[in-house]
């Protein structure tokens, strides 16, 4: 799903127009980057929790040239997905006969 799926979903299901739907996606997603800017976990209940993860600099190699550099430290975000959500996943692989495999008859 891209974010103009997801902006046009939101539009349909509310009633509203595509500007409107675009803007409130907008909005949340600015909240939340901002949160994450400031080192704030951001939790929705029931969908998961984004975090931030920091990397210490470190020494690599370019692996074209062998040459020893510097890698600057950085911040990434990461999900994690809440029980729910992994819950509501897992239960429609198992609802569409997944590849659990039957006993072997005797």
């Amino acid at each position: 799903m891209t974010k103009a799926e997801l902006i046009e979903g939101l539009a349909n299901k509310l009633n509203l127009n595509k500007a409107e739907a675009e803007k409130a996606v907008n909005l949340l997603l600015d909240d939340i980057v901002a949160a994450l800017k400031q080192g704030e976990r951001v939790n929705i209940s029931g969908f998961g929790t984004f975090s931030v993860s920091t990397r210490a600099s470190r020494l690599g190699r370019n692996p074209k040239t062998g040459e020893a550099i510097q890698i600057s430290a950085s911040r990434s975000a990461k999900f994690r997905a809440g029980k729910q959500l992994k819950d509501s996943l897992n239960e429609a692989a198992a609802g569409s006969g997944g590849s659990q495999a039957s006993p072997p008859s005797a």
